[in-house]
This record gives structure tokens, sequence and C-alpha cells, in this order.
């Protein structure tokens, strides 16, 4: 906006145009530089890699599946097991190295006491991967 002119005979006041003169100059510039440009941004450089052997990388942990049914049994990988066996097979669960992760997959109606006291027995023999194992949601 122009605030004022050298002709004094016009009007006082500010002049309600915009000139966008410059503005579109500066653009149209910009706009053939990054025409020019672009092609340096995608040419790569010419690399012959070394080649080298790296050691196999380690193998993903196993899979320990703990089901408990609605009458609070417990089976372990589909096997049944004795709450008295399970902290002898936790135990040996997290003496391995990588220590398998463990998905508890438990009934909707089983007792979140029962829960509870296996997640307690698993945290309690030193086991620390734990997922918990649900259906989805099916749309209506």
């Amino acid at each position: 906006m122009s605030f004022g002119s050298f002709n004094q005979h016009r009007q006082p006041g500010a002049m309600a145009d915009i000139n966008v003169t410059p503005m579109v100059d500066v653009m149209l510039v910009l706009l053939v530089i990054f025409i020019i440009s672009a092609p340096m941004f995608t040419s790569a450089v010419k690399l012959e890699l070394p080649k080298a052997q790296a050691p196999d990388s380690e193998q993903a942990p196993a899979t320990v599946t703990l089901a408990i049914d609605a009458q609070g049994r417990i089976f372990w990988n589909n096997e049944a097991v004795e709450r008295s066996a399970l902290d002898a097979r936790l135990a040996a669960a997290a003496r391995l190295s990588p220590q398998p992760e463990l998905q508890l997959r438990a009934d909707k109606d089983t007792r979140y006491e029962v829960v509870a006291q296996v997640m307690a027995a698993a945290q309690g023999q030193g086991l620390t991967k734990l997922g918990f194992v649900t259906d989805p949601k099916k749309g209506n």
C-alpha cells in the first residue's frame, strides 16, 4: 500500500490496491531456480560398496501361550498344567535366553483373581514379556 505520493493535488489517504508484481517476480525466479536444481537432487553418486559377512541375527524369542478357561484351569501351549507345576515351568522359561514372550489368553468368564495370580506368578519367576491375546470385535 502507498501512503502518499508526490502529486499533492490528489486527495490524501491510503491507496486501496495491492501491487502483486514484485511477489509474482520472486515466485517466478524461485520456480526457475527449483526447475534447474531439481535434477541435481535426483542424481546419485556411483559407489562400489564393500562386501562383508555379517553374523546371523538373533532368533526371535519363542512364545508361550498360557490359556485360562472359565473354570480356572490353566493350559501351557494347549497342554493342561496344575498350578503347582506352573511355577516350575515359568522358572524354566525365565532362565532361557532370550526369554520367551508369555501370551495370556483368558476366557471372558474367567475370574480376574485367577488371571492376576498367573500374572503375579510370571512376574515372581522373572518373566518380563507378557501380552494379552483377544479376539477382534466383529462389526455389527
